[in-house]
């Protein structure tokens, strides 16, 4: 009795993980409404791109939950200047700013990565759901793999909406990053800047450049 139910499980999770994937950023219409968004920064030039993307869009897209690394200091001041110099609105419902454990380290060997990587995941199932994102905005550092996993899990789940966009850094011009390739088959919408990658990634949308 066991095994027919278990088939049963497995067969209705592939065909709800084909289903979504099939329908990727098929509900992405965000346009005249407040949009909560779940920013993910890395360090150094991944939050300055970041920061550049999101100066371009709306007061509708507020508020603004920014995940950062647990070690990054510089991330966590780059975005509080920018806050505090950005023009908003009165009714502004600002920002927040919450931190994660870093899923690898530079140099660190992939083995132990493996470790540290969970133990970011367990993290993030906490602030994607405190958070609850009509739009995941990440740009490449490796700190949003955690993150996109469980937004996608509660997605199959059925209970987040969550869309996910991926803008690959400007210097990437003939491949993706590594946080660009996972995510590729698995994002809503992934925007790269130069026409040599788009051909080499066709699943991706060329937007000329963004930040």
């Amino acid at each position: 009795m066991l095994v027919p139910i278990l088939f049963c499980l497995l067969l209705f999770a592939i065909l709800r993980l084909i289903w979504i994937l099939k329908h990727l950023g098929s509900g992405l219409n965000l346009s005249g409404r407040k949009v909560k968004v779940l920013a993910i920064a890395g360090s150094g030039g991944h939050t300055a791109e970041l920061l550049r993307l999101l100066s371009a869009l709306s007061s509708n897209y507020r508020p603004i939950c920014y995940v950062i690394a647990d070690t990054d200091k510089m991330s966590a001041n780059k975005i509080q200047q920018f806050e505090t110099d950005r023009k908003v609105d009165e009714n502004d419902e600002g920002y927040c700013i919450v931190t994660i454990p870093r899923s690898r380290e530079v140099a660190q060997p992939w083995l132990s990565s493996l470790w540290t990587t969970l133990v970011a995941t367990v993290s993030s199932f906490s602030i994607v759901w405190n958070s609850n994102p009509d739009l995941l905005l990440c740009n490449g550092p490796g700190t949003c793999i955690p993150i996109c996993f469980i937004a996608f899990l509660y997605k199959f789940l059925g209970i987040g909406h969550c869309q996910i966009i991926f803008a690959e850094s400007i210097c990437r011009v003939k491949s993706l990053s590594l946080s660009g390739l996972i995510l590729y088959h698995f994002c809503d919408k992934m925007f790269v800047q130069w026409k040599e990658l788009h051909e080499k990634y066709p699943k991706s949308m060329y937007v000329g450049r963004i930040v």
